[in-house]
């Protein structure tokens, strides 16, 4: 229990105001400068001065929410049981219920609504809480370089430590894993994975987690698979869930959104399904900062898992267009890219002579400068990004044509004729 102290005396109060002084909590201070910050801040100036900057840089949805769950809100909203706190801060059972099925549905995952799913305000507050619910000083997890920030700076937030390795999919990947968990000492509690992968795109075969689970249980490590692009597959890939695996649920959680797959990223909910231990802590630490999820949002959510499945196949086809013409556009640049099986992003290697000595960051700024196009800068996911941007499929495909048509014109030095377009 805290101890509660109680000032008897005025003293308290007599210090002169110039000594005093702020101090953020040691977990902010631990926490290394906010790269995207000087991108962030040329964008927004660069729009208020009315340039149109076409922003590939964030993974930020732009097509519509399917109009059946804007209308179920709608409906929704305008009842007042609606508009007071959720009674349960997991989430409707319905909802839950709505998931399990998802997941039996499509993965062939069993799953006990009232122990098993937990809904979020997002996947990333869900996944952040579940750090805090998991480690604390002296406590370390394992995460890929390159990471989608969270995955890191989530696990800082909660007083822990991170081991990094180079990021991959495959035997030698979880080789490098094992060997951590084998020689670190105290031994790490907590191993975060993400397929399809945010940054690189990258994925897996249901066999790699086969093997992680196998990993897991060997060590003693808990798994926490971020699967926020499990939906947003091309060219027939089905990308498998952690979940699937044996014993999976014995040892892991799995995170997904409705964000990606339905275009409800501003709409703030996601799920967390697996282990009940995990998910026990997880919707602990939640009733301590919340009210649950804003009642309509849920129940709009579940239209959406029974009536819009077909929003989200073709949601991925119009994605995976975009990314065959960011493809083509690097190609023309001499850019390296992967022909990529999801996520929502091209990660493409910048060659030497465009990079001319640069980081990536100064790189995207650049970009931004000269051709009016917002990258992500590579070395904002890790030391093993530098020299790689990632690019989001979030503009249509004329947009993202013309960007990189700007992005040539000002590597190349050359005009794009009609006859090149």
């Amino acid at each position: 229990m805290p101890v509660v102290v109680t000032c008897q005396s005025g003293s308290c109060y007599n210090r002169r105001m110039s000594e005093f002084k702020i101090q953020p909590a040691q977990r902010i201070l631990r926490l290394p400068p906010y790269l995207f910050g000087r991108i962030n801040a040329l964008r927004h100036r660069k729009r208020q001065q009315g340039i149109d900057i076409i922003d590939l840089g964030m993974g930020n949805p732009s097509d519509p929410t399917p109009q059946p769950i804007v209308d179920k809100l709608c409906e929704a909203v305008q009842d007042p049981r609606n508009q007071r706190y959720s009674l349960d801060t997991r989430g409707l059972f319905n909802l839950r219920r709505d998931v399990a099925r998802h997941y039996h549905e499509k993965y062939g995952v069993e799953l006990d609504p009232e122990h098993e799913v937990c809904a979020c305000i997002g996947s990333k507050e869900g996944l952040s809480h579940m750090l805090l619910a998991m480690l604390g000083p002296g406590d370390t997890a394992v995460v890929g370089d390159p990471a989608f920030p969270v995955h890191v700076y989530g696990v800082a937030l909660a007083g822990a430590n991170v081991i990094t390795v180079p990021l991959g999919n495959d035997a030698a990947f979880l080789e490098r894993i094992r060997y951590v968990l084998d020689h670190l000492f105290p031994r790490p509690k907590v191993l975060i994975l993400n397929y399809p992968h945010n940054p690189t795109a990258m994925t897996v075969e249901p066999l790699f987690f086969e093997n992680v689970v196998a990993l897991a249980r060997e060590f003693g490590v808990c798994v926490i698979h971020d699967f926020a692009y499990g939906e947003t597959c091309f060219d027939g890939y089905k990308a498998p869930s952690f979940l699937a695996a044996d014993e999976a649920k014995e040892i892991g959680v799995e995170f997904i959104t409705m964000s990606k797959p339905y275009n409800m990223a501003g709409w703030r909910i996601g799920f967390c399904a697996g282990s009940r231990t995990m998910i026990d802590a997880l919707a602990t630490i939640k009733g301590y900062y919340d009210y649950g999820i804003f009642q309509p949002v849920q129940i709009a959510s579940i239209i959406a898992m029974r009536e819009c499945q077909d929003y989200v196949v073709k949601q991925a086809e119009v994605y995976q267009k975009r990314r065959d013409v960011i493809l083509a556009g690097c190609d023309r640049l001499g850019w390296r890219a992967e022909r990529n099986r999801g996520s929502m992003f091209v990660w493409a290697r910048v060659c030497e002579e465009h990079l001319a000595g640069q980081s990536s960051i100064d790189f995207a700024m650049r970009m931004l400068e000269e051709a009016e196009v917002a990258l992500a800068p590579g070395r904002a996911f890790g030391e093993n990004g530098e020299g790689y941007v990632r690019i989001a499929l979030v503009e249509n495909e004329q947009r993202l044509k013309q960007a990189m048509r700007q992005i040539y014109r000002v590597l190349d030095k050359s005009i794009v004729t009609d006859t090149q377009k």
